[in-house]
């Protein structure tokens, strides 16, 4: 079976860009995460992804997750709601002083509840305070999405402010049993 998701590209250059979403229904946490975190991290990534098909992180190791963890231009956090995992959020910083959000989900049983909007705005904020080499300011926050990500991630996403600046089409051929 051959699936071809719109992959849609999306920036923000500047934190004034920034439309916050509503409050949430209920207190929400970031835990930032770390190298003790790591069976969280990797147990809240699989939940995030799995109903969207993500199919890299889910065969990485937890010696994987550490070492990428331990990398200085990577940083991650476990959303909570009360004691439960309601999300996740990782950023990484890029050459230009730019942030590319490139883990952001939340785990299926907080879909359609209000949170998303409210996670997103954490999410960014965070990735328009990281500094650079030398103490630079993010001049640009990225992020891309795909088609089979939830229905209300692009809308969510063009809502808090960011704008698309390129779409492409991916050919993936995939066993009929995994469609």
């Amino acid at each position: 079976m051959i699936l071809e998701p719109t992959i849609t590209w999306l920036e923000m250059t500047s934190p004034d860009e920034l439309r916050p979403g509503r409050p949430p229904p209920a207190p929400m946490e970031l835990q930032p995460g770390d190298a003790s975190l790591v069976p969280l991290l990797r147990a809240t990534s699989d939940r995030v992804g799995e109903p969207h098909g993500w199919t890299s992180r889910p065969a990485w190791s937890e010696v994987r997750w550490a070492e990428h963890l331990a990398r200085p231009d990577v940083r991650a956090w476990v959303a909570r709601v009360g004691d439960e995992p309601a999300g996740l959020i990782e950023l990484e910083s890029r050459p230009g002083e730019e942030v590319e959000l490139t883990v952001f989900g939340l785990v299926p049983e907080f879909v359609g509840r209000g949170f998303g909007g409210h996670l997103l705005t954490l999410a960014t904020r965070r990735a328009w305070e990281t500094r650079h080499p030398g103490g630079a300011a993010t001049r640009r926050v990225w992020l891309h999405t795909a088609s089979t990500d939830h229905a209300n991630a692009l809308p969510n996403y063009l809502g808090r402010g960011f704008r698309v600046v390129r779409t492409e089409v991916r050919r993936k051929a995939v066993p009929a049993e995994d469609a």
